[in-house]
Order: C-alpha cells, then sequence, then structure tokens
C-alpha cells in the first residue's frame, strides 16, 4: 500500500513526521509526498495558535474533498490538532478515517492496518508525558542540514500557551542518543544541525538535575564530519555565562541565536507569565552583542496581549528600534482554549493584527539596515539550489524557512556544499553577493 504523509507546524513536529515515514516504510508500505493515487494519506497537524488550527482544519476539508472524489481513500489525522481536540475532532470533522495523537506517533502502522485492513476508526492517544520516542527517521530537509530534536514539552507554563496541554511535561532525551543520532546523521552526509526543543535551555534539567546545553553542544562539536550547529528557541532568562562562552568559543556553532522575549514590558511580561523582566533582556541582549561579535538574533513577539494598552505597544517598537534584532516573527495574539490568558480581558483582535502589521514593518526597516551592513563582508554560504538565475543558499545568519536566503553569482558552484561568498548588494530584500 502507498501511503502519502503531509506535515503541518514546527520543525519539533516534522521530526515526528519523518519518523512515522520510517516506521510506515519499514513496515512495507510505500511512502510519499504524494496525496493523489494513494491508499491513505497521513496529516500531521498543529494545533498552536488560531492560524495553524485554521490551516489544519482547512487542509483537513481539501483532503476530504479529495478522498471523495476518489483520489485516495483514507484520511489519518495525527499531532497537536488531533490531540488536542480528541473528544471531539469525529464528530466535527467526519472525513477523518482514523486519529492519532502526539503520544501515539509510534503506533502509526497499527492506525494505518486498522483503517485499511479492518476498516476500522482508531482512535489512538498514549501518554503525552512518557519518555522521548527515539524512532529513527526519514530525513526529508536536505540532504546536508537536518533537524535534531533534544527534548519535548514544556514546564514553562506561559499564560497564553497550551503547549504542555498537547505536547507534554518537559522530557530530556538522553544525551547519549543525541549524539548518536547526530553521529549517524552526519554519517549520512548532514553538515547543519539545528537543536530544537520548545526550550532547549532547560536541557538536562530533568534528567540531570542541571541545565546541561552546554555540555551536549561540546559533545556535538566532537563529531568530525559537522559544520554547522544552530540553535533555536533558547528562553531568555535561562541563557547562563556557560551557554555564551560555549557559543562563543566554538566555531562550529553558529553565531545564530533563536530567543523568543514575546514582549518587553514588564507588566505584560508578568500576565504572560514570563520570568525575567525587559531591563534583564537589554542586559542579556548587550552581553551576546559583547561576548559573541557578530551574533544574529532571531525573537518571536505577540502583540495585544492582555495588558497590552497603546504605551506598552510604544515601548516594544522603541525597544525593537533600538535593539536592532536582526530577525523577528511577529503573531498577533489569539485566546487559546484551556489557557489562563483565555478569561482576561484583553486588546480587540483587529487592533491586535493591526500593530502586529506596525512592529512588522518596524522589523522589516531593521533587517534591511543589516543587510546593507553586510555589503562587503566575506561569509560561508551553504548552497542549497539554483532558481534559473542564481545559486541560493544560507549563511550562518538565516535558518531555513524563516529567514531568507543568499543568492550567489558564479559558475560551477557545488549544490549542498559550502561557498565562500563576498556580499555585494540586495535584491528583493535578499543580501546578493560573489563567489571568490
Amino acid at each position: 500500500m502507498r501511503v502519502g504523509i503531509v506535515s503541518l507546524g514546527c520543525a519539533k513536529n516534522l521530526i515526528n513526521s519523518e519518523q512515522m515515514m520510517y516506521l510506515l516504510k519499514d513496515a512495507g508500505f510505500e511512502v510519499t509526498g504524494e496525496t493523489d493515487g494513494v491508499d491513505a494519506v497521513v496529516l500531521n497537524t498543529c494545533g498552536f495558535i488560531e492560524s495553524a488550527k485554521m490551516e489544519a482544519i482547512e487542509t483537513i476539508l481539501e483532503l476530504g474533498e479529495s478522498k471523495r472524489q476518489g483520489r485516495f481513500k483514507k484520511l489519518i489525522v495525527t499531532g497537536c490538532l488531533a490531540q488536542r481536540y480528541k473528544s471531539e475532532i469525529f464528530d466535527e470533522l467526519p472525513e477523518i478515517d482514523g486519529a492519532v495523537g502526539v503520544g501515539s506517533f509510534a503506533d502509526i502502522v497499527n492506525a494505518v492496518q486498522s483503517v485499511m485492513e479492518d476498516g476500522e476508526k482508531p482512535a489512538l492517544f498514549g501518554d503525552i508525558n512518557a519518555p522521548v520516542d527515539e524512532t529513527p527517521r526519514m530525513i526529508t530537509t536536505s540532504p546536508v542540514s537536518a533537524y535534531l530534536k533534544i527534548a519535548e514539552g514544556c514546564d514553562n507554563r506561559c499564560a497564553f500557551c497550551a503547549i504542555p496541554d498537547i505536547r507534554g511535561k518537559f522530557r530530556s532525551r538522553a544525551m547519549e542518543n543525541i549524539v548518536q543520532e547526530a553521529r549517524d546523521l552526519a554519517a549520512q552526509g548532514i553538515k547543519e544541525l539545528i537543536v530544537v526543543a520548545q526550550d532547549s535551555t532547560r536541557y538536562g534539567v530533568d534528567l540531570y538535575g542541571k541545565r546541561r546545553l552546554s555540555e551536549l553542544l561540546e559533545a556535538l562539536c566532537n563529531i568530525d564530519e559537522l559544520k554547522w550547529i544552530r540553535l533555536h528557541y533558547l528562553y531568555p532568562s535561562e541563557i547562563d555565562d556557560k551557554l555564551i562562552d560555549t557559543i562563543a568559543k566554538n566555531g562550529k556553532i553558529l553565531k545564530y541565536m533563536d530567543i523568543p522575549i514575546q514582549h518587553i514590558n514588564d507588566g505584560v511580561l508578568k500576565k504572560m507569565r514570563r520570568r525575567g523582566s525587559g531591563n534583564e533582556t537589554r542586559e542579556l541582549l548587550r552581553n551576546l552583542r559583547e561576548k559573541i561579535p557578530g551574533v544574529v538574533i532571531r525573537t518571536s513577539v505577540i502583540t495585544g496581549l492582555p495588558g497590552e494598552g497603546e504605551a506598552e505597544f510604544e515601548a516594544l517598537c522603541e525597544f525593537l528600534t533600538e535593539a536592532k534584532i536582526e530577525r523577528a516573527g511577529v503573531f498577533p495574539y489569539s485566546p487559546e482554549d484551556g489557557t489562563a490568558a483565555e478569561s482576561m480581558a484583553r486588546t480587540d483582535a483587529n487592533t491586535a493584527a493591526h500593530r502586529a502589521e506596525l512592529v512588522a514593518g518596524v522589523q522589516a526597516r531593521i533587517m534591511d539596515e543589516f543587510n546593507r551592513s553586510r555589503i562587503g563582508s566575506v561569509t560561508s554560504v551553504l548552497i542549497e539550489g539554483h532558481n534559473g538565475v542564481h545559486y541560493y543558499g544560507r549563511s550562518y545568519a538565516e535558518s531555513p524557512e524563516v529567514d531568507g536566503c543568499v543568492l550567489v553569482l558564479g559558475e560551477g558552484i557545488e549544490i549542498n556544499d559550502f561557498a565562500e561568498v563576498r556580499i555585494t548588494g540586495i535584491e528583493d530584500g535578499d543580501p546578493i553577493g560573489k563567489l571568490l
């Protein structure tokens, strides 16, 4: 039987999709990214915020229509949306033939067999607090770049976030398992590892009684074949001097840090149940700029949170203008079922969306200024393809999917390899340069 896999949402969700693909292929199924002409489609969903839920629901409805047209036979929905609404998902979305929660990805083969061979409508929802599954996976991102999940779940309980209820408590993977997976990926040709967890800075606290991200990074740096190690989702108040020093001294760890701050106003941060203050965030950024010259920082901010008036919003814009954070994702607040913020008085949704647009405009100017500052510099670029006009790839300053690319002029450049490039200008918002 042929099974089509569709994956929505974040990198952590993609890893679960890759694990399901491995299990299905190992069980003898033919696995594809296509949905037409297959026996079953597995849709791995996100359910984190309202826009992600709507995308998942719209995709289910579209696939349901395809199923009615006879383009495939059965639809199985997995992941966060299925987990979050497990008690009503079949009633609300009758297009679905089976559901698998985030605690049961390893049961995907049983789910497909139940649907296809037994005609059943499985609903598999295992323990979301079980140890992190160590199932191998099929890499779908790139021949040379892959995500490396070091933990699952979250203990932070931010007022706006439903992740702990969907994904469970924070659980670190054993360091030896992570390092072995990294070695295996490097042996397959992976040159860039993108370290992810809901809160990477918390790694090790549950298993070892203390934060051990620095030690893990040191071990990863000892893998000869790896060239780049990129860090995502570092909780700002948990970034200590040891971690900063580890990043600063190791050439393989890219001078790129994804640090979601969410806001800068103390009152809003308190309502969000975020640890740390605005001043502590400012001091952290000053410390990073001083100790890691050239560091590129990505962050995320939310507009329209409970307690954000005009003054608090203006403070956020002023902070971003002053701090010149190179990369930022901006999201209007959406009240999520079961979260502490759901019951709070909040800013009008249209106001939240308008503020997000204004912040995006501020951030666009900051990113343009950063790109202009790179003209004349030389940087290593991991070449990923050719668009018919230019080669394109990513430098240390661009993470996959979220940060754009570097365009490269030259002849005979090897795809999936590194090239030294001198940045000469900007084209359509992206840096462009010449091969040295």
